[in-house]
């Protein structure tokens, strides 16, 4: 059944999920929000000296900017997630071997995965965003459960290298924070920031 609430909140249609990746349009969908997908391919590079925080708030930001540019009205929603272990960023791998690597750094110990969210009004380009932070335990893994898991394919899309549902549910032992962050798309923070941003006159 749709959240009539969620529908509620967006205040100005079509909703833009300026992102192809098919978890985020998942939940998008259990909430039975009508949206289009409309990925933008912005560069995930990471700028030097740059935070966890800031660095998913800029993608986030460029994503739904450039979602924005060509229409005339909606509301344009982009993001961005991240693993960070001991403060060093790890995104999605470039190949199984580099997903491989990225398990062996992280099983048995916790991260934090952090999430940029951005919402961009297109009819007056008013904004807002923010981003939210949860704390991850990987179990920790055999060499064979590694190269089992990353033979799977599942790793390859995904940064850090896992995912917490499907496959994942077996990798993750602990969550500290947003559940629905490590999928990729933070469902109370997105309510959040959709009542901001309405609240904003035009």
């Amino acid at each position: 059944m749709p959240c009539a609430f969620m529908r509620d909140l967006v205040d100005e249609f079509p909703f833009v999920l300026a992102s192809a990746s098919p978890r985020r349009r998942r939940i998008l969908e259990g909430l039975g929000l009508d949206f289009i997908v409309d990925p933008q391919g912005v560069p995930e590079n990471a700028a030097a000296g740059e935070s966890a925080d800031g660095h998913v708030l800029r993608l986030s930001g460029e994503k739904a900017r450039a979602g924005a540019r060509s229409r005339g009205t909606g509301t344009v929603l982009g993001a961005d997630t991240i693993v960070v272990l001991d403060g060093a960023v790890l995104g999605k791998p470039a190949d199984a071997h580099d997903a491989a690597r990225m398990l062996g750094l992280i099983r048995g110990r916790w991260h934090e995965v952090y999430t940029g969210l951005s919402l961009v009004r297109c009819s007056d380009g008013a904004a807002a965003s923010g981003f939210e932070r949860t704390r991850v335990l990987v179990r920790d893994l055999s060499n064979r459960e590694v190269a089992d898991y990353v033979a799977g394919g599942e790793p390859l899309d995904k940064a850090g290298a896992y995912a917490i549902q499907e496959c994942g549910a077996a990798v993750v032992e602990r969550v500290e924070g947003c559940f629905y962050n490590v999928v990729g798309l933070p469902v109370v923070r997105l309510l959040a920031l959709l009542t901001e941003l309405k609240g904003r006159g035009r």
